[in-house]
């Protein structure tokens, strides 16, 4: 039956990609050039990739098939919506953008190999893509072998730093310890059992996650951790160990379709999240459209984007998202950061004056983005954002509530001592 549904539920995403593009800008920058008024390509592309006299090729690389299709399709979408609007407000360099869209099918290998394929066979420019770390670290070598750009949107475990890679999501000093540290205030939480897919990421940040409870918070102690292969359906087992061991905190970072199974046994096993925290740093509304809202209300989510934050650049980029892709489609966090990518492409490039990837990552550092949905960000020298911590409560409706943020922008620290 699992599944059946997690069939489904690729099935109604690839349906979304398919959807028509047709939205009308409202938040892209002004343009530098008019398309094709920009200056000469020989003085802005000196190293061979693909740009013309009026067009610039980029890559899209995710998955749009397996597993994680429930949680990328949303990064492809908010992708195109930005190429949209910037090549209706001018392009960039007086050139229309053009994507040339890769599946990563969910497989480590495959993103490697679709990597290779964008960079030399269609020489991009720029590259969006990958989800999961093990994806991005499959592809990493690729991108500093032949001197590419990734623009990556999901919030990870840090401990990286790459001139190739532009991160545009939070890593762990932003998402991890600001979470536990206010779960650990405003919940008294002092027990926590660690849950997460089997692969880099969740035991990554599991383990900052546990140096941080055991080293820093008063009390705090680990009373169980348990990992789970990608795909995984079968959750009862764990949640019998969690229900003896009454933890105050059951601490998520599941990914991907297993969500559906997890969150539908906890509530089927009785879990009451209004009396059992729980908080995860892996559940955008993106996996609660297929999770259904039912099932983890109740549950805490620590990001630095939730589609229901109140402020005018993110009700635009709300509505010209629901105007391309429906009314039904829902925006989380990876999502909103996907959409970074191609304008902070798109600024690097015309500060730089050039296509070329060496001067487009020399650029990037301090370039700010004012019309960011999450409000405004900023890049540092290491290539991570500037950017505030959020926790959200999630409701019925698959929105969340927002019940903290940080005064400030946090700054990015992805080498964080003592955590390593």
């Amino acid at each position: 039956m699992a599944d059946e549904t997690e069939r489904g539920l690729e099935s109604s995403l690839r349906r979304k990609l398919l959807m028509g593009m047709a939205a009308i800008p409202a938040i892209a920058l002004m343009p530098k050039f008019a398309l094709g008024a920009g200056p000469a390509t020989a003085e802005v592309n000196t190293t061979g990739l693909a740009v013309t006299d009026d067009e610039v090729t980029v890559g899209i690389l995710h998955s749009i098939t397996g597993t994680m299709a429930i949680s990328e399709t949303g990064s492809v979408q908010a992708e195109k919506l930005a190429i949209e609007q910037i090549n209706a407000a001018g392009g960039v360099l007086g050139r229309k953008i053009k994507f040339i869209q890769e599946d990563g099918a969910s497989d480590w290998p495959t993103f490697a190999e679709k990597a290779k394929k964008l960079l030399v066979n269609d020489k991009c420019a720029s590259v969006m893509g990958c989800w999961t770390s093990a994806s991005r670290k499959a592809v990493l070598p690729v991108f500093e072998q032949y001197n590419g750009m990734l623009y990556y949107p999901t919030f990870y475990e840090g401990l990286e730093q790459s001139k190739n890679v532009i991160y545009t999501g939070q890593e762990a000093t932003q998402q991890i310890i600001a979470g536990l540290d206010w779960v650990n205030k405003e919940k008294s939480a002092k027990t926590f059992y660690l849950l997460g897919s089997d692969y880099i990421w969740p035991r990554t940040s599991n383990k900052i996650a546990r140096k941080h409870i055991e080293n820093h918070l008063e009390g705090g102690e680990v009373v169980g951790e348990e990992y789970f292969p990608l795909g995984h359906t079968q959750f009862n087992s764990v949640i019998n160990k969690i229900k003896l061991k009454k933890p105050d905190v059951i601490y998520a970072i599941i990914v991907g379709g297993s969500n559906v199974a997890f969150y539908k046994q906890l509530k089927a096993a009785g879990i009451d999240m209004s009396k059992q925290t729980l908080l995860t740093i892996s559940v955008t509304e993106d996996e609660i459209d297929g999770i259904g809202g039912d099932n983890i209300a109740g549950a805490y989510a620590c990001m630095k984007y939730f589609q229901s934050l109140d402020n005018e650049n993110n009700k635009e980029f709300v509505t010209e998202f629901k105007k391309m892709w429906g009314e039904k489609t829902v925006i989380g966090d990876v999502t909103q950061a996907a959409y970074l990518g191609p304008f902070l492409w798109k600024l690097a490039v015309e500060k730089a004056g050039s296509f070329d990837v060496d001067k487009v990552a020399a650029a990037s550092p301090g370039i700010e983005f004012t019309k960011a949905p999450e409000g405004y960000v900023k890049i540092h020298e290491n290539h991570h954002l500037w950017s505030k911590t959020r926790v959200g409560l999630a409701q019925a409706d698959g929105q969340y509530k927002v019940v903290f943020e940080t005064a400030d922008l946090v700054e990015p620290d992805p080498f964080p001592e003592g955590y390593q």
